[in-house]
């Protein structure tokens, strides 16, 4: 039996048509974390093109941030807890600038 994630939060990810621009901060994360390449093609490990492609058309309502984030974004969050059948668990906690 898996224990329970401690989350606050169970947040629909939703989708749209095109592509979310990914923010630049976020970006930069992304390098840092060995995700992105210099050129700013995501590399996750163990997720594949087609799944790539699919992520950078979801979204989730961040209930931290009060605002629509790209789930990318939301991916490398500290908050991020994990993706649960179409949905994200969250801490919910306060974010630091």
């Amino acid at each position: 039996m898996v224990d329970e994630l401690e989350h606050k939060y169970e947040v629909k990810i939703q989708a749209k048509e095109e592509l979310q621009k990914i923010p630049n901060d976020v970006k930069e994360i992304l390098k840092e974390g060995g995700m992105m390449d210099e050129k700013g093609k995501l590399k996750l490990k163990g997720v594949s093109p087609k799944m790539l492609k699919k992520m950078k058309q979801e979204f989730v309502e961040c209930p931290v941030l009060k605002d629509d984030v790209n789930f990318i974004q939301c991916f490398v969050c500290p908050n991020f807890q994990s993706r649960v059948m179409g949905s994200v668990l969250c801490k919910g906690d306060e974010l630091k600038d």
